[in-house]
C-alpha cells in the first residue's frame, strides 16, 4: 500500500477523533455557561448547545478534509510521521483557536446575562425621595 495513502487513513482518524473529543468536552461543561446566560431555560440551553456542536463539527472537519490533500510523496515511515506531526500539528491550533473562541464567546454572553441581572433593581420602586438640600 502507498504510504500517503496511509498517511491520510491515520490523518483522518487522528483528526476526526480530536475534534469529536473536543467538541463533546465543550458540549458537556459549556451547557452550564450556556444555562447559566438563559437563565435555567434547561430546553433552550440544551437546543443552543447542540447547534454549537454543529457548527464546531462542520467547521473542524470541513478544515481537516480540505487540509487533507498532500503536495509531496510519502516514500518512508520518516517522511509519514513528519508529514502528519505537520498536519496534526495544524489541526490541533486550530481546533486550540475555536475552542478558545468558543470559551471567549460563551464567557462574553455568560458577562452579559450577569450584568442584565444586575441592572434589574429586585423590587420596583416604591416611593420618591427628593434630593437632599432642596
Amino acid at each position: 500500500m502507498d504510504l500517503t495513502v496511509v498517511t491520510y487513513v491515520v490523518y483522518l482518524l487522528i483528526s476526526i477523533g480530536l475534534t469529536v473529543w473536543v467538541a463533546r468536552t465543550l458540549s458537556r461543561n459549556g451547557r452550564v455557561f450556556i444555562g447559566d446566560v438563559l437563565h435555567g431555560n434547561e430546553k433552550l440551553a440544551d437546543a443552543v448547545n447542540q447547534l454549537l456542536v454543529v457548527g464546531f463539527y462542520l467547521v473542524n472537519i470541513g478544515f481537516v478534509t480540505l487540509y487533507l490533500r498532500s503536495s509531496e510523496e510519502i516514500s518512508s515511515p520518516r517522511e509519514l510521521f513528519e508529514a502528519l506531526s505537520v498536519k496534526l500539528g495544524v489541526v490541533l491550533l486550530v481546533l486550540g483557536i475555536m475552542h478558545l473562541g468558543n470559551v471567549w464567546a460563551l464567557n462574553r454572553m455568560r458577562r452579559r446575562g450577569l450584568m442584565e441581572r444586575q441592572q434589574t433593581p429586585p423590587v420596583a420602586p416604591q416611593g420618591w425621595t427628593a434630593p437632599a438640600g432642596v
